[in-house]
């Protein structure tokens, strides 16, 4: 569950890029006085962890670019190779359970030819452990600077929901609603947020959650949110699929369309990804997606003090105006 970062290549430039090589010697994380290094110390074992892994199957990194440090840690560490390390050990999401599925998914999709960034096939699929650290090896990709056209996101999911159709694996149903459910216990224990909101919260997960139940369901992306369709070289391709279940296809739909219809106000975009879904064969029920764009917000909105601890100002803001919209909506 990520809401909204980005975890696959980008070309090298802001953070992390230039410190090619120094992958292979650990002594550099404290050798030089530079900010950079210091700041970087903490993440001298996550990245051991990567880069020994990577070597003792075969590939000598050649560089070290951090493309992504929050709770997953995204390094390049060759021209072709990016590791996926999970950072946030201590996170609710314990063990290997969650990639095990996510790895097992890709494969799946890229057999089928889905439009998704694929697992590095020069290593085992994994997930690999080391040091503490779940690890995961995919392939690079450039993205390049053009928005996503919003009606190819609707056409591109429609097509990894019809690969996904025959995905063999056992899968939970609307499995991120219960997380959600169980996530309050810890919200209230650490009084993250006041009573009366754990209990809105509760409600719509509840309610919705007994409503999607009965609705056709089949395997999802589970987290198809703006951030994890990548606009690359290639094409569009969708990533990060630890959060893969079973549910109706309107959640993900809800997914894709909720910051657009209700933070951004932009009626169009969403109009064009619903229209890209439909015109790539997707069927959408009216008062399916109404119940999952609910449910959605009320997802987004618990897991918000566990992703952003300390959010900036406009998070704040967005945070307030999900729960005034959740206050106003009956599920």
């Amino acid at each position: 569950m990520d809401l909204g970062s980005r975890t696959h290549g980008r070309t090298a430039k802001g953070k992390g890029a230039g410190w090619g090589g120094r992958c292979r010697n650990f002594g550099w994380l404290t050798q030089r006085p530079d900010p950079r290094l210091r700041a970087l110390n903490r993440l001298e074992l996550p990245i051991r962890a990567a880069v020994e892994l990577a070597t003792r199957h075969g590939i000598t990194p050649d560089r070290c670019e951090i493309l992504q440090d929050a709770n997953t840690l995204v390094l390049r560490l060759t021209e072709s190779l990016v590791a996926r390390v999970v950072n946030d050990v201590d996170g609710p999401r314990q063990g290997l359970d969650w990639f095990t599925r996510e790895n097992a998914v890709a494969e799946h999709l890229t057999r089928l030819g889905a439009p998704l960034i694929p697992l590095h096939p020069a290593l085992p699929s994994g997930p690999h452990e080391h040091l503490g650290y779940p690890v995961s090896f995919w392939q690079f990709v450039t993205i390049i600077a053009d928005e996503p056209e919003p009606r190819e996101i609707g056409r591109t999911l429609s097509g990894c929901h019809e690969a996904l159709r025959s995905f063999p694996g056992p899968l939970a149903p609307l499995a991120i609603l219960t997380e959600s459910l169980t996530l309050l216990d810890t919200l209230t224990e650490r009084q993250l947020f006041p009573a009366e909101t754990i209990e809105l919260l509760r409600g719509h997960l509840d309610r919705t959650r007994e409503v999607l139940m009965t609705l056709p369901a089949q395997p999802l992306h589970g987290d198809a949110h703006p951030g994890n369709v990548l606009n690359t070289t290639a094409g569009l391709r969708w990533t990060d699929w630890e959060d893969t279940f079973t549910g109706p296809v309107e959640w993900d739909l809800a997914s894709i369309i909720w910051n657009a219809r209700y933070l951004d106000e932009s009626p169009a975009t969403v109009e064009q990804m619903l229209g890209g879904y439909r015109e790539a064969g997707g069927r959408i029920e009216e008062a399916a997606l109404q119940s999952s764009l609910i449910a959605r917000g009320a997802v987004m909105t618990a897991w918000y003090p566990i992703l952003y601890p300390n959010p900036n100002a406009e998070r704040r803001r967005r945070l307030q105006r999900r729960i005034e919209w959740l206050r106003t909506v009956e599920s």
